[in-house]
């Protein structure tokens, strides 16, 4: 059998665990002196004590031990499944092994101009700057490209972080699509438990789309910020004896504040995400999980199970808890291109897609310099570029990039060292652009 891969060598969304996500050195190291084969660790039975990485030491996700625990979160948190069902799965296209190969040397070999740079940079070269960890390519259909580095194995999962919000954005979409999700209602309407919540008074879009007026602050270099709070509130490990904060996502949820107006603007906090799977739930009688296993996992062919983490209660991170393989993403990705088709059957409505591609409001969208023309909706990142790519992206580098002009899904998972993705877009982007306009080429 010939293998058609190469072999080299995750809140900040995972609020249960980001609170060890921000970096403490000065000194970082590369992608190639920070792969986790290379360091060790884990490696050993026992493995040495330096080069152990456990829980409850609440160290994992800081870098370099990042690198290694994106393709373990389940031996550190209580997850749920997401299940692919009993049926096989539907094998994705490749061209023949020569044609494979010579692709990926042409696409390695590729140049473009990183944003405010003076000298150009390849895209093999780029993926080492972003600490990538799989790169999944697919044109018309095929994949023309596919590379695992680090902790990644073709067989792993890897974390997808904040990707995970776009996934519930998505069914949150097709719910409405179906009228089960009415997004013209008040969430009060819907979850009346929310009480005096600042949540209560805003709609199921505003939601959807982050445009509501609450306080939450995701600064994960403060402290004192709300994403800590979170994340206490979250953890599944036992509360502290004098513990007196809330008690899981819901019930921090409960307790959340307003700050501006909803409506009036975009604004990212990861809160939106999790309201809107306590709806998705709420409307369906079905976790959110079980809701992406019935109505995704199992109808688009995927080969492995997925796997997201819960709170202390049992309840699904929506806004960043997922765990996948790269070609399942692959084939979502293919799945939102071709517009709710996949496989020769329709998974869901047409407009789901064409409501996310065509994005959110410009006007409300602001703050995020790499994308100075974007829009937000329904938990996806719209572009509006020439191409009109739009894509699900999440902390140290997680992305699903679809462009329709050039018939192209792209699928990344990395571990960049800092958990911010402004810092990536850079030898990101252009990259992308100049992968886009090889493949149309062709």
């Amino acid at each position: 059998m010939v293998r058609r891969t190469f072999r080299l060598g995750i809140a900040a969304v995972l609020s249960a665990i980001s609170a060890t996500s921000v970096l403490a050195q000065t000194d970082v190291l590369s992608a190639q002196q920070s792969d986790p084969n290379v360091i060790g660790w884990m490696q050993g039975f026992p493995p040495p004590d330096d080069k152990l990485i456990t829980q409850p030491d609440s160290n994992y996700f800081s870098f370099p031990k990042l690198r290694w625990s994106v393709c373990h979160l389940r031996e550190f948190l209580p997850t749920e499944e997401i299940s692919r069902g009993t049926n096989a799965p539907v094998p994705l296209n490749y061209p023949s092994p020569s044609e494979f190969a010579d692709l990926a040397r042409e696409i390695d070999a590729l140049t473009f101009m990183p944003i405010d740079a003076t000298t150009e940079m390849t895209w093999e070269e780029s993926l080492f700057a972003n600490y990538t960890d799989g790169m999944l390519i697919l044109h018309r259909g095929e994949v023309v490209y596919e590379r695992y580095f680090g902790c990644l194995e073709q067989e792993g999962k890897h974390a997808i972080m904040s990707m995970t919000k776009s996934i519930t954005g998505l069914l949150g979409e097709i719910l409405v699509a179906e009228g089960v999700l009415d997004d013209t209602r008040l969430v009060r309407d819907v979850i009346p438990e929310i009480g005096d919540s600042a949540f209560a008074s805003a709609t199921v879009r505003e939601v959807m789309d982050m445009t509501t007026g609450v306080q939450y602050s995701e600064n994960y270099s403060d402290p004192n910020a709300d994403i800590w709070v979170y994340s206490r509130a979250a953890s599944p490990l036992p509360k502290p004896a004098d513990y007196e904060g809330p008690d899981g996502y819901w019930e921090y949820l409960q307790q959340v504040q307003p700050e501006g107006n909803h409506g009036d603007a975009f604004h990212y906090k990861t809160i939106n995400s999790d309201m809107l799977g306590w709806m998705i739930s709420r409307v369906t009688g079905k976790a959110v999980t079980d809701l992406a296993s019935e109505r995704l996992w199992r109808r688009m062919g995927a080969e492995m199970d997925a796997y997201q983490t819960v709170d202390g209660k049992g309840v699904p991170f929506a806004g960043g808890g997922i765990t996948a393989g790269l070609r399942d993403l692959g084939r979502l990705g293919l799945l939102m291109l071709n517009e709710g088709q996949l496989n020769g059957k329709r998974l869901f409505p047409a407009e789901v897609a064409q409501k996310i591609a065509a994005g959110g409001d410009q006007s409300k969208f602001a703050g995020f310099p790499t994308i100075p023309n974007g829009s937000y909706k329904s938990q996806w990142w719209v572009l509006h570029n020439d191409h009109g790519a739009y894509a699900a992206r999440g902390v140290h580098g997680q992305t699903i990039y679809i462009d329709p002009t050039a018939e192209m899904v792209l699928v990344r998972v990395a571990s960049y060292p800092r958990a911010q993705n402004g810092y990536i877009d850079p030898t990101s982007l252009p990259a992308y652009q100049a992968v886009a306009e090889y493949l149309m080429m062709r």
